[in-house]
């Protein structure tokens, strides 16, 4: 059996990672949305940036609770380049990623509380990935 993750220091650390993929996520897909010229791609990449800032709240709070403070630190952002399809895919990858890594942490972490968000937070990545691939397919057909 694999060893859970029961300190609070690596636990912030985690979710302070956590949060700044959803500061990432909600920044590329806010630019995105503003470029967009299809209007329902553009509003489903806006909803879905409103739902990754709620994610940063939820994982802030986990954050500050545990005596942490979010961190703001965030790497040069890749937008996925100027057009729908290339958005799209960037979007998909995003999501992927953060699916997997919310899978892992889900396994890892023991701590029911920050486990109970992050398996609401694995739900609506899993939903976003959804919602931008169904976009996708739209455009490839």
């Amino acid at each position: 059996m694999v060893e859970k993750i029961v300190d609070v220091k690596e636990i912030i650390r985690i979710l302070n990672e956590d949060f700044v993929s959803e500061i990432e996520a909600t920044m590329i897909y806010v630019r995105n949305s503003f470029i967009i010229d299809q209007c329902d791609p553009s509003r489903v990449t806006e909803d879905i940036a409103v739902d990754e800032m709620r994610h940063m709240y939820w994982l802030a709070d986990l954050i500050v609770k545990r005596g942490g403070k979010p961190s703001m630190e965030h790497k040069e952002l890749d937008f996925g380049g100027d057009d729908l399809k290339s958005q799209l895919k960037k979007q998909i990858a995003l999501e992927t990623e953060g699916i997997e890594k919310y899978k892992q942490q889900i396994d890892a972490i023991d701590d029911a509380e920050v486990v109970g968000v992050l398996k609401h937070i694995l739900d609506e990545e899993k939903r976003h990935r959804k919602e931008f691939r169904m976009r996708l397919e739209q455009i490839t057909e």
